[in-house]
């Protein structure tokens, strides 16, 4: 029953708005199967009224000083800092990652906020004094207008900061469509924000699902869309954004590869793999999903089996658990089919982690560690992202070979090598064709004053989210040619100027 479920509103004009949908979505604790809200599927006005409460908003807030949007944003992080138990639960209890993980989900947004308060510094244009005889040549980063983002449930508090902190330091409005999955935490982001100071309709928040991303991604006064989540929808999200002429960026899926060499630390490489490949039951685009042995580091994989074995599954309340659940039912189902679907194609099931036992939380969408050695190209496990607890293990003879393996994968999101090995790291970071690269490192996500930088099949668009890149995103560039003397020259009917 749920009658008594909390109702989600939208965030509209800086106060929170009752849905008239006729359609709604239960959102369910993933530990328990308990409907703990109920979310909105916007209806085609309410949609148009959050971006014309951002248009309305742009005109001001575009003209605030940089002082001014920096306070704001000062004022954010220090709330974040203070709800960041408040938050975790949200994730916890929507998603299913364990509190410490949504804990440092929460500080990893936080990052990308604190970045946002150096906007004073990122904004800044160049100046040149002189470029001809008594002309000066200078740029402004200007604002865009109003932009949005569309977020996956893996992380809906990280995600939407990878968005709209930069883009209204800058000066855009933004309307945000979170996940219809764990919605909670990515509202209460926003009315954070609020209460910092940003102004009504700088930042709205629009629930619902394939409609609204859409219509977000045609609207003719949106100006530029982030999405972060899946290649199928990625995909589509991008075309219709880019066929309505607007800028757009879709970080997408990925095959995540870890190579070890065996000069690596192996208790560090071991411990790091296990923490990358199982960890937030591996419902991380970052998450290493293929371990890559080289040489005599197969020797490892018993070793590295007794320690998944180790992990503790339980509800994410649990502070002791290293696994959560899966985000839902069909999740579940989905990652159970594609384990089977690999034993079937012949790759050899080491740890098979179906249907682990849970006391107290029988009815949860759980999945164990799982390892599959003997995995090739070609196979299920290999090509699709599971998107769950699940390492599938190649082993080559040389460092070339894990390479050439590597690069021959369609995707090229993250990817990491293990070494203590200075030449060979140089060699792989140069060779290797993926975005973002760890040595020694399992989750190679850079800090937020550096781009995220996902290449090939894993990213759409030129700019990725954070640092620099997300800085020239969310701005555009106009050149101003200027010369101010008290006497004409006469006519010159050249381009030259001196």
């Amino acid at each position: 029953m749920t009658q008594n479920v909390p109702r989600l509103q939208h965030l509209i004009d800086g106060k929170l708005v009752d849905s008239q949908s006729q359609q709604w979505r239960d959102v369910v604790n993933p530990a328990t199967q308990e409907v703990v809200a109920r979310v909105p599927f916007a209806t085609p006005d309410e949609l148009e009224a959050a971006v014309a409460s951002a248009r309305k908003a742009y005109q001001g807030w575009r003209n605030t000083g940089q002082g001014t949007r920096m306070r704001v944003m000062l004022r954010f992080q220090q709330l974040l800092r203070e709800h960041t138990g408040e938050l975790a639960e949200l994730i916890t209890r929507e998603h299913g990652k364990t509190l410490p993980d949504a804990e440092g989900e929460v500080g990893r947004g936080l990052e990308v906020v604190e970045h946002a308060c150096a906007i004073a510094s990122l904004q800044l244009g160049e100046y040149a004094e002189n470029a001809a005889s008594g002309i000066d040549v200078y740029t402004l980063v200007q604002p865009l207008g109003v932009c949005a983002g569309i977020t996956a449930f893996n992380f809906p508090v990280m995600l939407p900061c990878f968005m709209f902190p930069l883009a209204i330091s800058v000066g855009n409005t933004f309307v945000l469509k979170p996940s219809e999955q764990d919605p909670s935490a990515s509202l209460r982001l926003a009315q954070l924000a609020l209460e910092a100071g940003v102004p009504p309709g700088v930042l709205n928040v629009v629930h619902g699902g394939p409609d609204i991303a859409n219509g977000l991604c045609e609207h003719p006064e949106v100006k530029a869309v982030s999405f972060i989540g899946s290649t199928r929808v990625g995909t589509e999200l991008y075309r219709r954004a880019s066929n309505a002429g607007k800028r757009c960026q879709a970080m997408m899926g990925a095959k995540n590869h870890c190579v070890i060499l065996p000069d690596a630390d192996r208790e560090a490489a071991l411990n790091h793999l296990v923490g990358a490949a199982f960890g937030a039951a591996g419902q991380r685009c970052m998450a290493t999903s293929v371990a890559v042995l080289v040489g005599q580091a197969r020797e490892w994989l018993p070793d590295f089996i007794e320690r998944a074995k180790r992990l503790k599954v339980n509800a994410g309340t649990d502070r002791q658990a290293d696994l959560g659940p899966l985000v839902s039912p069909s999740a579940k189902e989905r990652v159970e089919r594609l384990i089977a679907q690999g034993v079937q194609e012949g790759a050899e099931l080491l740890l098979d982690g179906r249907d682990p036992k849970v006391p107290g939380f029988e009815s949860g969408n759980f999945v164990g560690p799982t390892v599959f050695a003997g995995v090739k190209p070609g196979m299920a496990i290999y090509e699709e992202e599971i998107f769950g607890p699940v390492l599938c293990v190649a082993c080559v003879d040389t460092l070339e070979d894990a390479v050439a393996f590597v690069n021959a994968n369609p995707n090229g999101n993250g990817v990491a090598l293990f070494t203590q090995d200075g030449g060979a790291a140089r060699y792989f970071q140069n060779a290797i064709d993926v975005g973002q690269v760890g040595i020694n490192i399992p989750i190679p996500v850079p800090v937020a004053w550096f781009s995220f930088t996902g290449s090939r099949g894993s990213k759409l668009g030129d700019l990725g989210p954070n640092g620099k890149q997300a800085v020239q995103f969310w701005t555009q560039t106009k050149t101003v040619t200027a010369r101010w003397s008290a006497h004409g020259k006469g006519v010159n009917t050249t381009i030259t100027m001196k």
